[in-house]
């Protein structure tokens, strides 16, 4: 019987739908760190979308579906820490007047992690085999930072990769404006937002603005492409892994 933790990945949506290589780069991370990964077909949404809009009842059905696919792995790792929050901060909440299963959402926040805490915290994972010849900034995404509580572990990662410049923005705890719903209810203001976290990129000189969180991106890479800039957005896992869009 193999001694390697069973790790199922979180995929998120985003990720499955519009850039899987992430979810490829994380299963190669994690099998670098000494784990067994599965995908579970079952899995779907987290449920933030409708928990964060006061659908709990729908919430609550796909926490359920969740803890289903996912209770019997010895780690959940989700390379999202907006999907590692809802699981880990909110299941509990969405659950908790259901005796069936308030416990065993618990128990499944407890062992949920966002991809590089995990690296870092569970697998002690202090540096790569990757290259990236580029000048990047990181964002810290809010449920990363404020739920998670990840910080110093991506920039501790990123610093063993070779031919890396990070240089740090100046408010590097601000909201890049996306915040899910948050963007589509207020766009005027998501959009301001944005470009206030760009303009900070743009400071720092990086090529690439670099994250954890494929929403934030996808938001910042589309308010870039709108004004024709050419700094470039990429998940912290296709660089840690070593991908060709990594240079």
């Amino acid at each position: 019987m193999s001694s390697r933790p069973r790790v199922g990945l979180f995929v998120t949506c985003l990720v499955d739908l519009m850039r899987p290589r992430i979810g490829f780069a994380a299963v190669k991370l994690l099998e670098q760190s000494g784990c067994d990964v599965e995908v579970p077909r079952a899995q779907t949404c987290c449920g933030q979308p409708a928990w964060n809009s006061g659908d709990d009842r729908n919430a609550a059905a796909i926490a359920r579906q969740v803890v289903d696919a996912f209770e019997g792995f010895d780690h959940v790792v989700a390379p999202s820490g907006s999907c590692a929050g809802m699981i880990r901060v909110h299941y509990a909440e969405a659950l908790a007047s259901d005796p069936a299963y308030a416990q065993r959402a618990a128990v499944l926040a407890a062992k949920t992690h966002e991809l590089v805490s995990f690296l870092v915290r569970v697998r002690g994972m202090n540096a790569v085999s990757a290259a990236c010849k580029a000048r990047i900034c990181y964002h810290d995404s809010c449920s990363s930072l404020r739920e998670m509580h990840v910080n110093e572990e991506p920039r501790q990662l990123l610093a063993s990769v070779d031919g890396l410049e990070l240089h740090e923005l100046r408010d590097r705890e601000v909201c890049c404006g996306f915040g899910g719903l948050f963007s589509v209810k207020y766009p005027e203001i998501s959009e301001r937002m944005a470009d206030d976290k760009i303009a900070d990129a743009q400071n720092t000189g990086a090529e690439i603005i670099a994250g954890a969180d494929l929403g934030c991106l996808l938001h910042l890479q589309g308010r870039l492409a709108r004004r024709g800039l050419a700094i470039r957005t990429l998940h912290i896992a296709e660089i840690l892994a070593g991908g060709d869009d990594a240079n």
